[in-house]
Parts: C-alpha cells; structure tokens; sequence
C-alpha cells in the first residue's frame, strides 16, 4: 500500500509539471500573439492618420481631426482611444514607418518609451539592448534615466559608438566592461554623507539585482570577501564575478576617494592570482576594476603598463548623472587627449 501511494505520488508529480509546461507555454504564446495584434493595430491606425493629415500643415486641423475620431472610436469601442493615445500612435508609425522594423519581442509600454527619444542612434542601441538582454520596461526607464548610452559612448573607443546603434552594446574586449561613471542611484546612499567601504558593499549585496543590471551583459555573481591566501597572508577582494559572455573573472574592489598606486598594485597581485590558480586554460584572463568616488588618472595610467588591458579604474556615482555633468566630462576627456597628444610630440 505504502509503495503504491509513493508510486501514486510520483506520478502525479510527472502529470502535474507536464500540464503546468503547456499552461506555461500556451500563456507565452497566446500573449505573443495578442502582443503582435496590438502592435499591428496601433500601427495601422497611426499610419491612417499619418496618411490623412498628409499635406496639411495647419495644427488646427490635425488636432480636430483627432478629437473627433477619439470621440467617435471611444463612442464605438470604448477606452483605449484617447486624443493622446491616437497622437502616441502616429508617433508610433512616425518613428517605425517600415513593419518588417518593429519587434513583436517588445511590448506597446516598451514602445512608448523608445519613442520618446528622438535622437535615432541612441532610440536604435535601447531597442538593441531591449531585446538583446530582455529589459523589462522598468529596467529600460532606469537605463534611460541614468543615460548609459551616453556613458558608454564617453567610456568606449569612439570606434565603437556607431555599432550601438547598429546592435547595442557588443563586449569584445575587457575594456568593454567598464562604464565610467558607473551609477549606483539604487543603492539609497546620499553623496556628501559618512559612509564606509564596508557600508557600501553592504548595500550592492542588498541590491544585487540592480547592480548586475548596472553592471551589463553576461556578468555573474560569484562572491564577497572571497579569500585569497598568500603563505601566512590573507587577503579579500570586496567582489568577484565572471563575465559568461567574455569567459573571464572580474575582480572588482570599492574605494571611497582617490585611487592609489598602492591599490593598483594590490589590484594586481588579484588579477595575478586568478590567472595562475584559478581560472582555466580555455578562459581569458582576469579582469580587476577599481570602483571610486573619484580618480588620478594620471596615477593610474603610468603604475599600469602601457599595453595594461587588465586593470581599469572607474568611477562611480550615487545620484543619476545629468547631461551637463556627462557633457563636462566629455570636454575633461578632450582636453587629457589634447595633452597627451601635445606631449608625444613634443618627445
């Protein structure tokens, strides 16, 4: 009896996962298609109105226009068919004027948003990474409003900024792993308050989510505090992840002030150590960031080796960054250049 209750309850477990995976799978398919509906319809409609109040300039004939078909179609089908609502889908079909460009992988709130950015580049690399990595609509607002394109663009080889919008984001290389700055608005600390390291990494851990979001593609958490033993000496990397997509493990450790040659070195003898103990001869190798209020890249660039593609210091920032503040650093970033290349030659 006991052995046919066991075998009973097997299988019920067998019939229950296998009803729950077509539930599962009927659900996705069944918003996929009504999602691909929407879209199309919405679509449809701004390209009727597009099509209508072509070669009309006067605003007040457009605007009429619309009251009046919001009015009759909210009279014939009910909400949904606002003015507002009509005007979001023109500029819906305004912005994606060919079908074959719009993604059933994005929903209409996905949308919305991507059309509110008018410039196309940047409009092109966040319906990029949307589908790419599967931002949620909440996670696209949060990378919109702490401007990562912008940041990527000031952080990257300039090379590399027309493939954004061609693809998003593609990491190549390690230097692709560092944004600077990187924005840790989620955290809930206040700038210009005493906080510790400690208190800091307290907080990422707390927000692990948010922070591998910030983060970007591919990266994994693996630990805190992970001990490294040197003979009778201990040491403890504040994080450590890996980064699936380059294959690599990336060391990172937060500094409130300046970075310092001693914790470039310090740095190293990390990166040195997963090299040689840790990582696996098919993987690449280890990648060491220095998170920082602040940083002497002057400090950084001349402890590091020339052909340095390990060690990166960046910053990071407790409040979403504005464009002024990007646009400032942009210009500092000119400016350094401008230096360096004077100094060449001159040597």
């Amino acid at each position: 009896m006991k052995q046919e209750l066991i075998y009973d309850e097997v299988k019920f477990q067998e019939v229950f996962s296998d009803i729950k995976e077509l539930v599962i799978h009927s659900r996705n398919k069944v918003y996929s298609t009504v999602n691909i509906e929407m879209l199309h319809l919405y679509w449809n409609i701004g390209k009727i109105i597009m099509s209508i109040q072509k070669g009309n300039d006067r605003a007040s004939y457009g605007e009429a226009l619309l009251d009046k078909l919001s009015l009759k179609l909210t009279q014939e089908f009910g909400k949904g068919f606002s003015s507002r609502n009509l005007r979001t889908m023109r500029k819906f079909y305004a912005t994606y004027p060919i079908w074959k460009t719009v993604s059933s992988k994005l929903s209409w709130s996905h949308y919305l948003e991507l059309i509110k950015i008018d410039e196309q580049a940047k409009r092109d690399f966040y319906f990029h990474e949307c589908i790419e990595t599967r931002w949620s609509v909440r996670e696209l607002q949060r990378q919109i409003a702490s401007l990562l394109y912008e940041r990527l663009v000031l952080s990257s080889d300039k090379k590399n900024v027309l493939e954004y919008s061609k693809q998003g984001q593609q990491l190549q290389s390690s230097a692709d792993l560092v944004k600077d700055p990187f924005v840790l608005e989620f955290l809930n600390i206040k700038e210009n308050t005493s906080y510790l390291e400690t208190d800091l990494e307290k907080e990422i851990l707390n927000h692990l989510k948010e922070f591998l979001l910030e983060l970007g593609k591919g990266f994994m958490f693996v630990g805190s505090q992970v001990r490294i033993t040197l003979g009778e000496d201990h040491f403890y990397p504040d994080l450590v992840f890996y980064n699936r997509l380059l294959h690599c493990f990336v060391i990172m450790d937060l500094k409130i002030g300046k970075v310092t040659h001693q914790d470039i070195g310090q740095m190293q003898m990390y990166v040195n150590y997963y090299d040689r103990e840790i990582k696996k001869e098919d993987e690449n190798s280890t990648v060491g960031i220095l998170l920082s209020t602040s940083q002497n890249k002057t400090i950084v660039k001349y402890t590091l080796p020339v052909n340095n593609q390990t060690i990166f210091s960046s910053t990071y920032k407790l409040h979403l960054p504005t464009e002024e503040e990007l646009v400032a650093a942009i210009e500092e970033e000119k400016k350094n250049y401008e230096l360096n290349c004077m100094i060449k030659k001159e040597i």
